[in-house]
């Protein structure tokens, strides 16, 4: 399978067959499973993401980071900059919008921008990975430009969250991906 929209589609297909129980397992697995790592479980400003499309679900980890105080972020489409990612704080009562894509997403208010910076780990979406930390995205490159950087010190340490059957042996991939040193599955965690 080396065609990315093909790769793009059969994993996409594999995860929406996933059962509510399935996915409802899964992202109680992975809250229990960051509960576990301290490096991850003592972050004090992270951002998430909403599901869309059957990606693993991290409202149960948005939840507990909730009950410890910390502070939650989610992405936003930049409505100046195509192709990038702004984030803003996210608590139980915040308002949502659809975005162009119809994902979730906080009205856009500077009071609750936090620069990209100041957020300690990003725990990204993603539609395939392979035991090489190679991920793939959903093709518009909005967390490849966002993560550009992180190794360097110039950004948050990304972690991919992921259901294991969005496994693949290999990912082709192109000079502007971002590869990730941490991913979480039900089954498993993985560093690079």
């Amino acid at each position: 399978m080396t065609d990315r929209h093909q790769i793009r589609q059969q994993i996409r297909q594999a995860r929406r067959r996933l059962t509510t129980a399935e996915q409802d397992a899964a992202a109680r697995t992975i809250a229990q499973r960051v509960a576990g790592t301290p490096h991850l479980a003592s972050a004090r400003r992270v951002a998430l993401y909403l599901a869309n499309d059957g990606e693993l679900d991290p409202q149960p980890l948005i939840d507990w980071y909730w009950s410890r105080g910390t502070q939650v972020y989610l992405p936003v489409l930049h409505p100046f900059s195509p192709g990038h990612l702004l984030f803003l704080r996210y608590a139980p009562d915040t308002a949502l919008i659809a975005n162009r894509f119809g994902i979730p997403e906080p009205r856009l208010d500077v009071r609750l921008l936090l620069p990209k910076a100041e957020l300690e780990l990003i725990y990204t979406p993603l539609v395939a990975f392979d035991a090489a930390g190679n991920r793939m995205g959903m093709g518009g490159g909005f967390y490849d430009r966002t993560l550009s950087g992180w190794h360097r010190g110039q950004g948050p340490r990304p972690v991919g969250l992921a259901h294991d059957c969005q496994q693949l042996a290999a990912i082709p991939t192109d000079h502007w991906d971002v590869p990730l040193p941490e991913l979480l599955t039900p089954s498993r965690h993985w560093r690079w």
